[in-house]
């Protein structure tokens, strides 16, 4: 295998390469009337897409993370979004292009918070398995993996390649990347937004997935700017 093909390309899921926000604020809600709270506006739980889902149950009932409320919250939400997941996730528009022009020259690997349960049927559904070469997520009875442990997961799945860069929409990506030891590119059409991703310390900042092939060559050969100075891509 080439050097060049020893590059890789880490995605998110959630709000990088799926746009999940209707089937993750219904499932939410869903648990959360279940068991005795209100339901929220669709938008204001869009900030609780990305982190553990029980550290987000515990937010909005006021609970511990590790109580027995946050607990029947998260098994009302999966029992709802094993189903719903399937029929309210769409693909980012211009993805799929993204990822055509990426795989010829590296390999790519999805890095997700979501349980893998969760997050293979929903590449599969989507059409967008066959770009990766491997998919990594938390196990259902995971407690709270880090996003660092995932993207470690991922590089072990690839046999640890000599190069990558990690794409995320939120500071736990850009964390994660930096455990790693990892360059890592902010997409603004996800959840966290540029000023989420720049105060993260986001190597580049990109707007469009056409920007993707483009920013990942520039800091999979070491030209990256310092952090705190990140790059934007600019449109065509």
């Amino acid at each position: 295998m080439s050097d060049r093909r020893r590059d890789s390309v880490l995605f998110d899921l959630d709000g990088v390469l799926v746009d999940s926000r209707a089937a993750i604020s219904g499932c939410i809600n869903h648990a959360l009337v279940e068991h005795g709270h209100a339901a929220r506006p669709p938008e204001d739980l869009y900030a609780f897409i990305g982190p553990a889902l029980a550290d987000g149950f515990a937010a909005l009932t006021g609970e511990a993370p590790g109580s027995a409320l946050v607990a029947a919250c998260v098994a009302s939400y999966r029992d709802r979004y094993a189903e719903a997941s399937l029929r309210e996730t769409t693909a980012v528009p211009g993805i799929e292009a993204a990822l055509a022009e990426l795989a010829p020259r590296h390999t790519l690997a999805v890095a997700t918070s979501k349980p893998l349960a969760f997050a293979a049927p929903i590449l599969e559904t989507l059409g967008l398995r066959p770009f990766f070469a491997a998919v990594a997520g938390p196990d259902l009875d995971a407690h709270r993996e880090g996003k660092a442990t995932t993207i470690a997961a991922a590089l072990a799945l690839l046999d640890h390649p000599d190069r990558a860069v990690m794409v995320g929409d939120r500071s736990f990506d850009v964390a994660g990347a930096r455990a790693n030891s990892l360059p890592a590119i902010g997409v603004t059409w996800g959840i966290g937004g540029a000023a989420e991703l720049r105060e993260a310390g986001a190597d580049a900042i990109v707007e469009r997935p056409a920007d993707l092939a483009g920013t990942a060559a520039v800091l999979l050969q070491g030209n990256h700017p310092q952090r705190g100075a990140p790059q934007r891509s600019s449109r065509a």
